[in-house]
Order: C-alpha cells, then sequence, then structure tokens
C-alpha cells in the first residue's frame, strides 16, 4: 500500500483502505457480539442462581436464620454468586478459544515433525500438576478469604444496626479496633492468595523456558540428521511462540476458576440446607377457621434434651382471649411459635378447628393467624404497603379502613404524601407507637380468625399506649386472642390467664380468680404493683 501511495495510484490505494477497513469493521462487530453475547450469558446464569437461592432461603425454618449471620447470607447473596457469573464470563469468553488455539496449534505442530512434538512434551506433565496444586491453594486461600469478608460484612450489619447504642455506650473507639481487626484478618488472607499467584507465574514461566530450551536442543539435532529443515525448524518455532498466550491465559483463567469454585460451594452449602420444618406431601389448604385451638400433650424443646414445653395441653375456644404468663424461658413464646409452625413439636399434636396443623399447607394456616410482635418489622416502601405487606394487589381504600381501626389514620394523614409516605429501613423515621399502630393495620387488613399479640404495649409510652390499646381491643373482638405479657396490667381483662412455668400450665383463671386463689399470679401482680 505503501508503494501505491509513492507511485500516486490513489485509486487502488483506495480500494485497499476500504478492504481494511471492512476486515476491521466485522473484526470489532465479531468482537463486539462475542462480548455482548457472553456478558448476558453470564448475568442471566447469575441472576437465575440468585433468584434460585433467594427463593430456596425463604423455604427454610426460621431457626436456620437464628444461628446464621445476616451479613455472611447478604455476601453469598451479592458478592459470591457475582464472582459466580465472572468465572462462567471468562470461561466463555477467554477460556474456549486459547483450548480452540492450543488444539490447533499443537495439531500443526505434530504435523511439521511428530517426534519433535512428542519430546518436547516431556516436561508438560510436571507443569500440569504444579498448576493444579497452585490452583488447590488458591481455593483454599480463597475460600478463607472469603469467609473473612461476610465476618466482616456481618460485623457492619451488626454496627450499622446497633449505631444508636453504640453513641449510647460511647463505644466508637472499641468498634473502630474491632473493625481494624477484621480487616487487617481480611487483608492478610487476600495476600496469601496474591502472593501465591505471583509465585505460581515464574515457576510457571521458567519451566515453559526449559521447554523451549529443550526444544531448541532437540530441533539443532533433527536439523543435524537431517529430519528437519531450517526453514520447517522456523515455522516450528513459530508456532511455539503461539502457545505462549493461551498457555497465559489458561493458567490465569484457572486461578479464577479456583476462587470461583470457592463461591460456588459456598452457594451449594446454602442449596444444600433443608428445611427442619416441611409440608406434608398430601398437605391439604385450610379452610376459613371459627379459631379453636388445641394443644394436646404437646412436648417441644429447641435442644431435644432440654424440653421448653412438657406434655402441655390447652384448649381454646373461639372468640376467647387467653393470656400466657410467667418468667422469660417458661415457654410463652415458644407456644405460639408452634402454632405458626416455626417449629414441629417432639411429640403432641396442635389442631386447629379439629385440623392438625402439620395436614395443611403453610400459606392457608398462617393467613389466619395474624401476630402483633414487640419489635414491630416495618420494611422499606410506603406505609401503604406496609400496611398491606405480602399482598401484591391491595384496595387503599381497605388499607385506611384497617388504619382507622388501629387509631392509624389520623397520624398518616399528618404527612404530607399520606400512604405514600415512604417509611425507611425499619421504619425509623416514625415513632414506636406509630409503628406499632402500623403493625395492628397490618393485622386488621388480614382479617385472621386467631390473633398473637407479643408483648405488643411493652415499650411504649403511656399515650401510645392508650391508642395502642384501644387499637388492640377493636382489633380482638371476635377472635381467638394469645396475649403474651410481662406487664400484668394488659391482660386483666382476658377471658382466661394461663401461668407457664418449666414449659407448663401451672394456674389457669380470670384475673380475680387468681388474685384470690394467691398463688404464683398473685405474687407476680403483687411484686408488678407493690401491693
Amino acid at each position: 500500500m505503501l508503494g501505491l501511495l509513492v507511485q500516486g495510484q490513489v485509486g487502488p490505494l483506495a480500494r485497499w483502505s476500504l478492504v481494511v477497513a471492512g476486515i476491521f469493521l466485522v473484526q470489532k462487530t465479531a468482537q463486539y457480539g462475542q462480548d455482548s453475547l457472553m456478558a448476558r450469558a453470564a448475568l442471566a446464569i447469575a441472576l437465575d442462581l440468585r433468584n434460585h437461592t433467594y427463593a430456596h432461603l425463604q423455604t427454610l425454618s426460621p431457626s436456620y436464620f437464628e444461628r446464621k449471620q445476616t451479613g455472611d447470607l447478604t455476601y453469598r447473596l451479592t458478592e459470591d454468586i457475582d464472582r459466580i457469573g465472572e468465572v462462567v464470563n471468562k470461561v466463555f469468553h477467554d477460556f474456549t478459544p486459547c483450548i480452540l488455539q492450543l488444539i490447533a496449534v499443537f495439531g500443526y505442530m505434530v504435523y511439521l515433525n511428530w517426534q519433535l512434538t512428542v519430546a518436547s512434551l516431556v516436561l508438560v506433565p510436571f507443569m500440569g500438576w504444579l498448576i493444579g496444586w497452585f490452583g488447590e491453594q488458591m481455593l483454599v486461600f480463597s475460600r478463607k478469604s472469603q469467609s473473612l469478608i461476610s465476618d466482616l460484612s456481618s460485623l457492619l450489619t451488626e454496627v450499622f444496626s446497633g449505631i444508636r447504642l453504640i453513641r449510647a455506650f460511647a463505644a466508637e473507639e472499641y468498634e473502630i479496633a474491632r473493625f481494624a481487626r477484621e480487616a487487617e484478618r481480611n487483608r492478610r488472607a487476600k495476600y496469601r492468595a496474591a502472593w501465591l499467584r505471583s509465585v505460581q507465574f515464574p515457576v510457571v514461566g521458567f519451566l515453559y523456558a526449559l521447554s523451549v530450551l529443550l526444544l531448541l536442543l532437540l530441533g539443532g539435532w533433527q536439523i543435524s540428521l537431517g529430519n528437519l529443515t531450517g526453514q520447517e525448524f522456523g515455522s516450528y518455532v513459530v508456532a511455539v511462540a503461539m502457545l505462549i498466550d493461551p498457555i497465559a491465559h489458561l493458567t490465569e483463567n484457572y486461578n479464577e476458576f479456583k476462587q470461583g469454585q470457592a463461591s460456588v460451594d459456598r452457594i451449594f452449602e446454602l442449596l444444600d440446607m433443608q428445611p427442619s420444618v416441611v409440608e406434608a406431601p398430601n398437605a391439604i389448604a385450610l379452610p376459613r377457621v371459627s379459631g379453636k385451638v388445641e394443644y394436646r400433650q404437646v412436648t417441644f424443646g429447641y435442644e431435644a434434651h432440654q424440653p421448653t414445653l412438657r406434655n402441655l395441653s390447652l384448649l381454646a375456644f373461639p372468640g376467647e382471649a387467653i393470656a400466657l404468663v410467667g418468667a422469660s424461658g417458661a415457654g410463652k413464646s415458644t407456644l405460639v411459635n408452634l402454632l405458626l409452625r416455626f417449629y414441629d413439636p417432639q411429640s403432641g399434636q396442635i389442631l386447629i378447628d379439629g385440623t392438625d396443623i402439620r395436614q395443611v399447607t403453610f400459606q392457608s394456616l398462617r393467613r389466619q393467624i395474624g401476630l402483633v410482635p414487640q419489635e414491630t418489622i416495618l420494611f422499606s416502601g410506603t406505609i401503604a404497603q406496609n400496611i398491606a405487606f405480602g399482598q401484591k394487589v391491595f384496595e387503599l381504600e381497605r388499607v385506611e379502613e384497617a388504619a382507622k381501626i388501629a387509631n392509624a389514620h389520623s397520624f398518616i394523614r399528618q404527612f404530607p404524601d399520606g400512604y405514600d409516605t415512604w417509611v425507611g429501613e425499619r421504619g425509623m423515621n416514625l415513632s414506636g407507637g406509630q409503628r406499632q399502630r402500623i403493625a395492628i393495620a397490618r393485622a386488621v387488613l388480614l382479617n385472621p380468625r386467631i390473633l398473637i399479640l407479643d408483648e405488643a404495649t411493652s415499650a411504649l409510652d403511656a399515650e401510645s399506649e392508650a391508642l395502642v390499646q384501644e387499637a388492640l381491643e377493636r382489633l380482638m373482638r371476635d377472635r381467638t386472642v394469645f396475649i403474651i405479657a410481662h406487664r400484668l396490667a394488659t391482660v386483666r381483662r382476658a377471658d382466661r390467664i394461663l401461668v407457664l412455668e418449666q414449659g407448663q400450665v401451672v394456674e389457669s383463671g380470670t384475673h380475680a380468680e387468681l388474685l384470690d386463689a394467691g398463688g404464683r399470679y398473685a405474687r407476680y401482680y403483687a411484686q408488678q404493683f407493690d401491693t
């Protein structure tokens, strides 16, 4: 082309320029297609795996999440799955072309001189073993590093959730030091992996140089014997040079593959977890119930050898309000957790309207049981979405009606955006009383036949408690209610009060009857009210 330019032949030069430009355009277009398609495929695989893993976690029992660190689960669902997607992209984008190039070049080398090719492979098994050994060590270091990063993520989750407590106890320096220790452990683990990689390349490169030196000696020997011409040997050396780039890429990709394997192992560890409470294979949908609840000789322990409930029997009639009273650890929360099938008893039965709850679907059971917890959980979203939690489609009119019953409508309307007001993480932009009334509205909208009130007013001031108590009384009408309470003032109007001790009902009766009996309930009451 330069000669054409010197000779002033513009036409042929223009044609050659167009050909070159066309080749360049085709090559770059093909590269774009490869890059975009491979990225799309890798991201699609990561998305499917993330959704599948998250859906699987939703099937696990609450006991699993009580043992696991939130930060660790979050890291696995985000960073670990992203790394898997990156490895998949590498395999499609880089690994396959390198393998094809190696096969093609190796075939050409065999064609030129098979004896020389076989002889030059003497160090290949050792190189393969060495690369594999480095890869296994990389897997060990990667597992350790990712475990430490999960610990660091868990630490951050704890700190950000408890930032008020840290401030209140002036524990900033303590937390900074704790974070620095975890960060240093993570740095060391990452450095070990980086150091191993830095050692691997010169070692493998040295062996490759030895292979090239051996090749030159063997090539000279073949030329002296007349089995190979100098021109053929030159072509052979060019072919060998073409192996350098794919081998280097394969070595690096193998390291990344091993790092990705650590993430794969962590994800499959989650997928291998099975729920401790499962639906029966032939589970039926529980029809609309009247609210009769029966515990028949129920025994349960979080540890099998340490029962929390012991041979407990209880019958609650439709519309009856039953208060559960007792010291911490007596089994009050355990009793209602069994009703929701967060756990299954080791022995005995729990029935609703005569149907064993182990024979019905989770959704049909839990849709008929409302829960107002002591610690109100709100999610990022609008107030309306929090009241209609769990419902994909809802009517705003029904949400507003539920809020009115819960004494929440008036304060919600005071916000500029009303029911569209955004609730921050955990509802921290609302007061405790406001959060609790939203939780009550949530239960009202569900319209359950059975209601669980778990210390629903224990953390409120007097004014908020009065509003919440009024809302609760509306909610409790014509429902079977289980009230868990330490503050006995909230259970006086219960139809029946059960005193639990060491997993058994030791007293039962109305407020007046139990006071007259002068037993445990009377002593609890006297301690709280100093009478």
